[in-house]
């Protein structure tokens, strides 16, 4: 192993690095995110962790790196929106047991867990504070992440967290989430995903017993055939401990970091919308407004593109004014 950042801790530097991205190499004329990305592993316990890193470590021009993080999603999803703030070094990760990162630890998601995973990683690159843009269970992770070690993180910009405790008519929420899992595990992906898509559409308070009825997987261009998996992250119940995670508000609004609470103009009303707000409200501040939907900044990653332009142009705006 060279003498890489993080040598010694399980940090494994990939054949392919590209000298204009290495954290290690000296300054270059290139932008920071031009150029492949810098792939390597973290051993952690019970967890290999996968991550890229594109730009220079330390910066360039002494900005935070760019941390984006997702959950269940893996770092593909990030792809066309790192490319799309070049003026960064960014930092994407595969939490445990998701993509390419391997776990032996079993199979359950959990936020302090995955915080636990961050802290690590940013220890063993030398890269804290970082700015974060944290999407969905990702922005849960985070949150533990700055409730924790505060330290490791600028300003975040928690995008939709499906933080299911923070709404009033949380128990109905969950008895909707558990009903989507039992249709998953009842009828498999197809049936699941139509459940959790028409559980994600409803607008405003969910209805006492809400159930999505025999929602048609074809109609929405999924699968109809049972392929008897039952392992999806989403839909399974390993992340179960993600939306019901309580954030510890009272030190969210001690910590020295900015936060920022966001959503998709596109989700207005829906379910992640609402726990956003709920949670902007907590904390004391407006709910930011981004472009797009729940995946705003998706390109043509999953088939399904947001408006990445005008969200990498929002996420600029936003961190800038930190």
């Amino acid at each position: 192993m060279s003498s890489d950042v993080g040598a010694g801790t399980g940090t494994q530097e990939s054949p392919t690095t590209d000298p204009t991205t290495d954290p290690t190499a000296g300054p270059t004329t290139a932008g920071p995110t031009e150029g492949p990305a810098t792939t390597r592993t973290l051993e952690v316990p019970g967890a290999t962790l996968t991550y890229d890193v594109r730009g220079p470590l330390p910066t360039q021009d002494g900005a935070p790196p760019l941390l984006m993080v997702g959950q269940p999603m893996d770092a593909y999803g990030f792809t066309t929106l790192a490319s799309l703030v070049p003026e960064r070094t960014v930092i994407t990760y595969d939490p445990r047991g998701i993509g390419r990162s391997t776990r032996t630890d079993g199979v359950e998601n959990r936020p302090e867990q995955q915080a636990d995973d961050l802290h690590r990683l940013l220890d063993a690159l030398g890269a804290a504070p970082v700015d974060v843009l944290a999407s969905s269970g990702g922005a849960v992770t985070a949150l533990a992440l700055v409730a924790t070690h505060p330290d490791d993180v600028a300003t975040l910009v928690a995008h939709e967290p499906p933080l299911l405790q923070v709404l009033p008519d949380a128990d109905r929420a969950l008895a909707a989430e558990r009903r989507v899992r039992e249709i998953y595990h009842e009828r498999g992906w197809g049936a699941g995903m139509a459940a959790f898509i028409a559980l994600t559409s409803v607008q405003g308070e969910l209805p006492e017993g809400w159930d999505p009825g025999r929602v048609d997987p074809a109609a929405l261009g999924l699968p109809a055939d049972d392929d008897g998996s039952r392992v999806d992250p989403l839909l399974s119940g390993v992340s179960a401990a993600v939306t019901a995670f309580r954030p510890d508000v009272v030190k969210l609004r001690a910590v020295p970091t900015r936060v920022v609470v966001a959503a998709g103009e596109e989700s207005r009303g829906g379910l992640t919308w609402r726990t956003s707000e709920a949670l902007a409200e907590a904390l004391g501040q407006e709910l930011v407004v981004f472009p797009g939907g729940h995946g705003g900044f998706l390109g043509p990653e999953y088939g399904q593109p947001g408006r990445p332009e005008a969200f990498a142009a929002r996420l600029r705006e936003v961190l800038a004014a930190g």
